[in-house]
């Protein structure tokens, strides 16, 4: 099953679900690099911001795996690798905006959402790491399709230490788009805006869903 849920694979996911993310996340870290007049503090305040964002995934992720590592039937294994690379599909048609189905998995996070955002509004403007940290981990409980979906893949590891490290991979690979994004907003908007740029990394995630699918198992 690991083989499925490889951490290169989370990595890809977060770096080529960029697109999303801008839409997501773009503007709080346009806001949190424009917080200091200096531009290394500001890009030391991105840095905590996305940390703290990252942190939550891992949290979120370990959460979800604790109760999955209980499925150890090999019928449920292979099961579980299929659901991985189905969702693997549905992302990459998510990203490249040809079905967006997987909007309806953020609603399960919006009454979550609706008890934490008022805490996140109590740290803007961001002055300090601390406050950039905390942000960052109040905001990495935004409902987003991409993250939630991801989730629910990572999951599919049922060990809580392999789904939290897959999250983790998935956060890091968002940060370049994420650092870029704040430090150069309107230059990597109009690159990841583009319906090229969407098909492309969608098609590349949607290759990645069918090759975790164990079509032999299937067709056995």
């Amino acid at each position: 099953m690991t083989e499925a849920l490889s951490l290169p694979t989370a990595f890809l996911l977060g770096l080529l679900g960029g697109t999303h993310c801008l839409g997501m996340c773009g503007g709080i870290a346009t806001t949190v690099s424009l917080s200091s007049p200096n531009g290394m503090k500001g890009f030391g305040l991105l840095l905590g911001y996305n940390s703290g964002r990252i942190t939550s995934y891992a949290i979120a992720g370990a959460l979800l795996g604790s109760v999955s590592w209980l499925i150890e039937n090999p019928s449920i294994q292979l099961a579980l690798r299929i659901f991985a690379g189905l969702m693997l599909v549905s992302m990459g048609l998510y990203i490249a905006q040809w079905w967006q189905g997987l909007t309806k998995v953020e609603h399960f996070g919006s009454y979550l959402w609706k008890k934490i955002s008022p805490f996140a509004r109590h740290f803007l403007p961001v002055k300090t790491l601390r406050q950039a940290l905390m942000l960052g981990v109040l905001w990495g409980w935004l409902p987003c399709g991409l993250v939630y979906s991801t989730l629910i893949w990572a999951s599919a590891a049922a060990d809580w230490t392999l789904s939290a490290q897959l999250m983790i991979a998935f956060g890091l690979g968002t940060l370049p788009t994420m650092l870029l994004t704040g430090v150069l907003a309107q230059q990597v908007k109009t690159v990841l805006q583009r319906k090229l740029t969407k098909h492309l990394s969608g098609s590349l995630i949607i290759l990645m869903g069918l090759y975790t699918i164990p079509w032999q198992g299937i067709l056995n």
